[in-house]
């Protein structure tokens, strides 16, 4: 005996009958449905990682992601799924990555040496700090900070899921996806949010800006950056990292802004 073919559902009907019927099939057809977003998103963060790291382990890692996204979305919010399935995909892959333990700790101690030399110098002096500073800041040529930006290049694959610090639990995401968003406080903490990310977009440079710009906004790869801006795609790099930096100082000091003001 044939079994019936399941109906393909409207993509508002599937969401309602997971969400309130807990229809399995429906679930199944929300993951089916938004499957090459995993690919997508898996294929953007491959580029740079050391060829040792499996392209199959990055996108079962994605695809849990995409099915923590599908659980946790309410879709009755109007929020568009694909931006907030991104940032757990991008999560889901970047803990994948972090339990391989692909990145020695001498690099990521050097990343945060970095992003706290940003935050500090720039909160002191109010401007965008010059790489001569920041080298003088953390006793090195500039030569060897440069050197530094390539060796941490792959840790600032950003991801929202990351702690604002590292004994903190609360990440960036639950500042900009407030599962609590009917709470009074949500308004503040969106407000110096707002604030910090924009003073900190200030402060890039205008090269960095760019590189921000095209990679996150026109998402374009480093490699096609570089051709647009004539530069090579080591320096792309170095200017991704810098901006990466600077923007998650400007977040970690937004962080000690709303406890002081709670």
């Amino acid at each position: 005996m044939i079994e019936p073919k399941t109906p393909h559902l409207s993509n508002i009907e599937k969401w309602r009958k997971w969400k309130t019927e807990k229809d399995i099939e429906a679930k199944k057809q929300l993951i089916e449905q938004y499957l090459p977003l995993v690919d997508y998103v898996k294929s953007r963060m491959a580029i740079g990682l050391p060829k040792t790291v499996s392209k199959d382990d990055l996108y079962s890692n994605g695809v849990m992601g995409l099915i923590d996204a599908i659980e946790k979305f309410d879709y009755e919010r109007g929020l568009q799924f694909e931006t907030y399935a991104s940032w757990r995909i991008r999560g889901s892959i970047i803990d994948g990555l972090r339990q391989g333990d692909w990145v020695p700790r001498s690099v990521r101690d050097k990343a945060k040496r970095i992003e706290e030399a940003y935050q500090l110098l720039e909160q002191k002096y109010l401007r965008s700090v010059s790489d001569a500073e920041i080298s003088s800041y953390l006793n090195v040529s500039e030569n060897e900070y440069n050197v530094m930006l390539q060796e941490i290049a792959v840790t600032t694959i950003c991801s929202l899921e990351d702690p604002i610090r590292e004994e903190e639990s609360e990440t960036r995401l639950s500042l900009l996806v407030d599962e609590k968003a009917k709470n009074p406080d949500y308004k503040v903490h969106e407000f110096y949010l707002k604030e910090s990310l924009m003073k900190g977009i200030e402060r890039l440079t205008p090269k960095e800006r760019t590189v921000i710009s095209l990679f996150y906004y026109e998402e374009l790869s480093l490699s096609e950056i570089a051709e647009v801006m004539s530069l090579s795609p080591s320096r792309i790099s170095q200017l991704h990292s810098k901006a990466i930096l600077r923007l998650r100082g400007a977040l970690a000091k937004n962080k000690d802004q709303l406890l002081q003001n709670t």
